[in-house]
This record gives C-alpha cells, structure tokens and sequence, in this order.
C-alpha cells in the first residue's frame, strides 16, 4: 500500500468531531490562561495604585490572585493531557464503530507505523525486538485504558459541570470592568445624568475585592475618569473579556467531547460490545 493510500484511510477513520473539539479545547484554554493571569497581574497594579495605600488593606487579595495564578498554571497542563488523551479516545472509539464487526483490530495503517516507528525490518535483531516489545506493551495498556468509553463520558461530563462555574466565575470580572467603565462614559459626558459628577464612583469595596475599612476603597469623579483612560485599564479590561471567550470556548469543546464520546458509546452498547472492547 502507498503511503498516499495509508493515509487517505487514516483520513476516512480520523474522529473529526474529536480534532475540531481538541483543537478548540487548546485554543479556548490557551487564551483563558493567559489573558487570565497577565489580567490578574493587571488588577493588582490597579489595586495598589489607586484604591489602596495601606498593604494589609490588600494582602489578602494579593494571596487569593497568587493562588488563582498557580491553579491557572495546572489548568494549562491538565487540559493539554487530558485534550490530547480524549482525541486519542476519539480515535479509538471511531475505529471501533467504523468496524464494529468483530474485535478491534490494528488496521493496516497503524502496521505501517508500528513498522515506522520500530524500524521494519531492521527490527528483527534483539534491540528491534525489545523495542517493538515495549511499543506492544504501551499501546496494550493505553488500549485497555481507552476501551472504556463509559468512563470518559463520566469523567468529561464532571469536568463540563466544573468548567460551567469556571465560566460564570470568568463573567464577574468582566461585569465589574464593564461597570466601572460605564460609570466612567457617564463622566466623560455629563449631559446624559442627572447625577453630579462628584458622586459617581467605582467602589472596590462594594464588590468584595477590598475590606470594608480599607482607604480610600474607591474612586470618584475626574480621578476615576483618569483611571479608565489609563492603558492599564484598558488592557486589563480587554484580557478579561478574553479570558471569558476562551471559558466559553473551552466550555464548547467539553461539550462536543461529551456528545461524541456518548455517541460512540451508545453505538458500542446498542450493538453488544459493551463497555470493553
């Protein structure tokens, strides 16, 4: 067989589903993580410029940011291996429903690369052997791994629940920025409030991010204005929106993992080979 073939029927077997969700898994995830914590870095210079002079009034804050920066850091390396071991379960699943006679068997394609991959017939001597030995020995733990799609259906639809307070939770900074931003249009033209300019104000305290006691906790009039007009501001303002598209990206990747991995089960159980093959 050519190689032009072997892949043209790699092609036909490729879970497509599962590719288009990966990749929208690392994407979404790649864009929360990092506009996330580059905004949280943001915020806290905003802090300490502007809202508060006394350090114990937002230690703790600085804390819960830090800790927020690290879970992100674990976000990132979980999502990449756990993305690339639900592609590798699309693939397996895929082919099983695509020859759901019989058992699952290696196709010609994956004797190719397994020839690739352990040097043909080069491998015949007793390194060659031993390294096909240990290849045989991964892709037969990895295969019993993967031959229970019931498992992953749970685990993805635990971690879309998990991921859905993730996404609200992304949605509050947004909402305080968009406040406080709105607040400052109201500033910058007068003509459309009622209310003096002297009482419109973006208060930190008012959203749990300082303590009640803190000073001077918040920020009225043509100083706030002067805050929104800051780059600092505006780019914080804008990691955050972005970090909220990525949740919401993420969130959409989960989901069509679920509906494929629910599917290829479903077709798997409904034509008797369980929940194992």
């Amino acid at each position: 067989m050519s190689l032009l073939e072997c892949c043209a029927r790699c092609l036909v077997g490729a879970p497509f589903a599962s590719l288009v969700a990966t990749g929208l898994c690392f994407f979404g995830v790649a864009l929360f993580c990092g506009c996330g914590h580059e905004a949280l870095t943001g915020t806290e210079k905003l802090i300490e410029t502007y809202f508060s002079k006394n350090y114990q009034d937002y230690e703790y804050l600085i804390n819960v940011i830090h800790a927020f920066q690290y879970v992100i850091y674990g976000t990132a390396s979980f999502f990449f291996l756990y993305g690339a071991l639900l592609l590798a379960e699309g693939f397996y699943t895929t082919g099983a429903v695509r020859q759901i006679f019989g058992d699952y068997k290696t196709t010609i394609c994956g004797k190719g690369l397994s020839a690739t991959v352990t040097g043909g017939q080069k491998g015949r001597g007793s390194r060659g052997q031993h390294q096909a030995h240990s290849l045989e020995r991964v892709c037969h733990c990895l295969g019993k791994w993967l031959g229970h799609p019931d498992k992953f259906v749970g685990i993805t639809y635990a971690l879309t629940v998990v991921w859905l307070l993730v996404f609200a939770c992304s949605a509050v900074p947004v909402y305080i920025y968009f406040n406080t931003w709105t607040t400052c249009q109201s500033i910058a033209t007068p003509s459309k409030t009622s209310a003096s300019i002297g009482t419109l104000c973006a208060d930190a305290r008012m959203y749990g991010v300082l303590p009640w006691n803190a000073f001077p906790g918040k920020v009225c009039g043509s100083n706030l204005l002067s805050i929104c007009k800051t780059a600092e501001f505006q780019m914080t303002f804008h990691l955050f929106i972005a970090a909220f598209v990525g949740a919401a990206a993420t969130l959409v990747s989960l989901l069509t993992f679920m509906i494929a991995a629910t599917y290829n089960f479903a077709v798997l159980k409904l034509m008797g080979r369980g929940t194992k093959f």
